[in-house]
């Protein structure tokens, strides 16, 4: 490999300005390399288009034999991977294991979800048949983002190469080395020449590719970024959106019991990847009585025993850094801006770099607080009266992507289940709990209706009804108000 820019199977320098990927946990620069232009971004484009018509004729067992190789190269490929996955993101390398164990197994569960939901189905009639196909888009532009940067976009590559698109993959500007590497894979696999195509960069690489003929955006990021881009397509219903997008996600706890037990499942929800996951709890909801109280007490306690540390330290660690220091300080100056009674402080992590804050906690019973996402280990605590209060209080949110209920008591999960709005909804369970088997995807400013995971084949695809007989037969009888 040499250069950044993979373009119709071949590797070349972008013609753009140099730029850097840094080790948010030493400062380390560890990937430099000069990015795409409008040019490049304009050949990429092309190459896909070129590649499509090839691609989508053929038969779909050998495309499903090239993702099968591209599965055992990220299997054989694993131990790297995840190590240059932790470096480029500060994540603990349990984590990139498990990343990139998520992403060898979209493989299967793509082909598995496009046989039951985007396959070929046909039903005999009296004529001859019925029969429902679903052919590809096109050519799909695939924007990823830095917390999970191989397996969030892998998971719209595979179905979308599953389903006979081409595809035009620009990473996170944050994360370019975890891009290089998927598509390294992918050529490794056998992908034929502008089947996927990379161009690396920040906002204008972006800018230019949302600008060319594309036929789909697929898209995981901010919910800012999905408003810009649904304005930006407004007069292209041509071009098919899938927007998974950020949430501001409540927890709720009633009638749980064992205060300890829940801080567990409070902490998975809240502080995971370091509160970099969008379906990370955002809202603690909990009765404004003694047990609300213990929950509260118990979710500080445990925060405080949590091990922050570098990927590589002496000490296995629950969570790293933040994506950098600049994503640090924001962080940091939108919990002081928050107000509320902190119980327990976002703050820097003496001894290690700025990118590393602590988990915090703050109570904002009786405060008005901004909807919005605010991608940290920050955990907002309210207290509410009654049960019917704390689901308004989950519900009040213009976002709707994940919401969690910690409960004892299956009538309060049944009237959970039924009031609340949110596209992933779990009992018991950290909010972050979510099976590649099922869809993922939210509500209101979380998304565009176009869940992903399992059902990422629906927007790969699009289907095609036919009424089909085998030669042509006398049909004049079926005409009504027919003259003799």
């Amino acid at each position: 490999m040499s250069g950044s820019v993979f373009i119709d199977g071949v590797w070349r320098a972008g013609a753009g300005p140099e730029a850097v990927s840094v080790d948010p946990t030493t400062g380390e620069i560890i990937w430099r390399q000069a990015v795409a232009d409008g040019a490049d971004v304009v050949d990429a484009v092309a190459a896909a288009r070129r590649a499509f018509p090839a691609w989508a004729d053929r038969p779909r067992d050998e495309r499903i034999a090239i993702l099968r190789r591209y599965k055992e190269v990220l299997t054989a490929r694993t131990a790297d991977y995840a190590q240059a996955l932790s470096r480029e993101t500060g994540k603990a390398l349990w984590e990139t294991k498990a990343e990139l164990g998520s992403m060898a197994g979209k493989v299967d569960a793509s082909i598995k979800a496009y046989e039951e939901r985007t396959g070929e189905h046909e039903n005999a009639m009296v004529f001859g048949r019925a029969v429902l196909r679903h052919r590809p888009h096109g050519v799909m532009a695939v924007l990823g983002p830095f917390n999970f940067p191989g397996h969030l976009p892998n998971g719209h590559i595979v179905p979308a190469l599953l389903a006979g698109d081409t595809v035009v993959f620009k990473p996170s500007e944050e994360t370019p080395l975890a891009g290089q590497l998927l598509v390294e894979a992918l050529e490794a696999a056998g992908v034929p020449a502008g089947v996927v195509n990379l161009v690396q960069g920040g906002r204008a690489v972006g800018q230019a590719l949302i600008d060319q003929e594309i036929d789909g955006l697929l898209f995981t990021g901010s919910a800012a970024a999905g408003a810009f881009f649904r304005r930006h397509f407004a007069d292209r219903p041509d071009v098919i959106l899938a927007l998974e997008l950020g949430g501001n996600n409540p927890l709720v706890v009633w009638d749980a019991g064992d205060a300890e037990a829940v801080a567990a499942l409070v902490v998975q929800s809240a502080f995971i990847t370091t509160g970099q996951r969008c379906s990370c709890a955002r809202r603690l909801i909990v009765s404004d009585d003694a047990a609300g109280r213990a929950v509260i007490d118990a979710v500080a306690a445990l925060a405080e025993r949590l091990v922050i540390g570098p990927w590589n330290g002496g000490e296995e660690p629950f969570m790293g850094p933040l994506i950098s220091d600049r994503a640090a300080a924001m962080a940091l100056a939108g919990a002081n801006a928050m107000g509320g009674r902190t119980v327990r402080a976002m703050a820097p992590v003496d001894g290690l770099s700025k990118a590393f804050v602590s988990p915090g906690l703050v109570e904002v019973t009786g405060l008005e607080i901004p909807d919005e996402e605010l991608f940290a280990p920050l955990l907002q605590v309210r207290r509410v009266a009654s049960f019917d209060e704390a689901i308004a209080a989950a519900n009040a949110t213009r976002y709707g992507l994940s919401a969690g209920l910690i409960s004892n008591e299956t009538a309060h999960w049944e009237h959970f289940l039924r009031r609340i709005r949110a596209g992933v909804v779990n009992w018991n369970r950290p909010t972050t709990g979510a099976a590649g088997t099922m869809p993922f995807g939210g509500l209101g400013t979380s998304g565009n209706h176009r869940p992903s995971a399992y059902y990422a084949a629906d927007y790969c695809a699009y289907p095609v009804a036919s009424f089909e007989a085998a030669s042509v037969s006398d049909t004049l009888g079926d005409i009504k108000g027919l003259r003799a």
